[in-house]
């Protein structure tokens, strides 16, 4: 057991507080920077650490998942999807950055609540756990594309993050339906929804 909760614990720690890695070049990186008003780069910050915390729950939602995964090949698919997580959380942290803005300091609780939700769907067996999964990318895929549209237009740097994000997510939703996902009742949808909800405000601003 002991063996078993060090390196995850360690995965924990390294999501909230270190800097992410990652394989792939961020999208739009050599893309020159906009021209954008103090206001306009505030507001995309914010955007930015929105999608941060989004990041910041999924890996703790894969990394509970995969701890009570029972097929050897639904726990790989969802280490995999983590890494691609993680890759984003480095475009994302990079992109605040950029624009002088700041992580949120609620990921901590953040993390540990998205943890729980993990193991507890991971609970429910393989089939239910990858349509929460499933749910969950699709709901995201949504958020992604509402935060396209309200980017400023000279802005492509931030929509070339938000763009590759998108279609990461769209891939793991249809991987996660692959392996045999369910479709999850109207209630838990909604609860995921107005969940999301409340996290998108408070990381807008904290």
């Amino acid at each position: 057991m002991i063996d078993t909760l060090i390196p995850e614990f360690d995965k924990a720690l390294r999501a909230v507080f270190a800097s992410a890695p990652t394989r792939r070049p961020m999208p739009g990186e050599d893309l020159p920077e906009a021209a954008m008003s103090d206001a306009e780069k505030r507001h995309v910050a914010a955007l930015m650490r929105v999608n941060h915390c989004g990041e910041i729950c999924a890996q703790a939602l894969y990394q509970g998942q995969a701890l009570s995964s029972r097929d050897p090949a639904v726990k790989r698919e969802l280490e995999h999807a983590a890494w691609e997580e993680t890759e984003h959380l480095n475009w994302t942290e990079r992109r605040i950055a950029e624009l002088g803005g700041r992580k949120s300091l609620l990921n901590p609780l953040w993390y540990a609540g998205s943890l729980a939700i993990g193991v507890a769907a991971g609970k429910f067996g393989d089939a239910w756990s990858l349509g929460f999964l499933a749910e969950t990318e699709r709901q995201v895929e949504g958020h992604l594309e509402s935060h396209k549209t309200s980017l400023p237009a000279q802005d492509r740097k931030s929509w070339e993050v938000l763009e590759q994000m998108k279609a990461d997510e769209v891939r793991h939703a249809e991987t996660a339906s692959y392996y045999g996902a369910r479709d999850l009742p109207a209630p838990v949808k909604l609860a995921m929804k107005l969940s999301s909800k409340l996290m998108t405000k408070l990381s807008y601003v904290a």
